[in-house]
């Protein structure tokens, strides 16, 4: 697993299966307290011909656990500390230009991937700067609750394609915010695909085929 630190963020990286010629980037956004081991592993299951790249959090909870942004666990739900969310955006944004440059990926911009606390990164990227990525696969996650504040280029927002999956027995993240993000996600771009599994916070096999198939279609 070659691992890269002399960016801003850490990251592993594997390459294509076509390594001769410039690859289209999957960027891999891990979850609260997990680290970029977690969905590096699963990569291979979900494309063999992207670039991936799987980046850790920079907030070190632990050993080997690291998260995106400080939460608060509270008997009235999770609380996010929406100030240190917003260094991260800013930081992942920066990550994802030099990148960017760094392997001149084909099509000139990489696909965004995360899983619960990483697919709430992933929508506040798109949704800041839609310029800087391809599409979303937002995994078991949370739109921002202040979306439309954060949109602030609605047109080429508009023209990125979302795959939402969520799990109905979702006992962190329950399902009905991926409904709320597919409902809002329906009026607000053309390209919208929703998934939902009966499973828990967790990502199941018959998610990656339908990733794979996903990103084979639209990349």
């Amino acid at each position: 697993m070659p691992r890269n630190n002399t960016m801003q963020l850490t990251y592993l990286d594997r390459p294509s299966s076509s390594p001769a010629t410039p690859a289209q980037l999957l960027i891999l956004l891990h979850g609260y307290g997990s680290n970029e081991r977690d969905l590096y592993q699963i990569g291979p299951y979900v494309s063999d011909r992207h670039r991936i790249i799987s980046v850790r959090a920079p907030l070190v909870l632990e050993r080997e656990m690291y998260a995106w942004f400080p939460l608060a666990f509270t008997p009235e739900g999770i609380r996010v500390d929406r100030e240190e969310a917003a260094r991260a955006r800013v930081l992942l944004c920066d990550f994802l230009r030099e990148i960017t440059r760094t392997h001149l990926p084909e099509g000139g911009k990489p696909w965004l991937m995360g899983f619960s606390q990483g697919a709430v990164m992933s929508y506040l990227a798109a949704l800041n700067e839609p310029g800087l990525v391809s599409g979303v696969i937002a995994l078991s996650g949370q739109l921002p609750d202040n979306a439309e504040e954060l949109n602030l280029q609605h047109d080429h927002f508009r023209k990125l394609p979302f795959l939402v999956m969520h799990g109905t027995y979702d006992d962190v993240l329950p399902v009905g915010n991926g409904t709320q993000a597919r409902e809002w996600l329906s009026g607000n771009i053309e390209d919208i695909t929703y998934h939902q599994y009966g499973m828990g916070h967790e990502i199941i096999p018959e998610q990656l085929d339908q990733i794979r198939e996903w990103l084979a279609r639209k990349s």
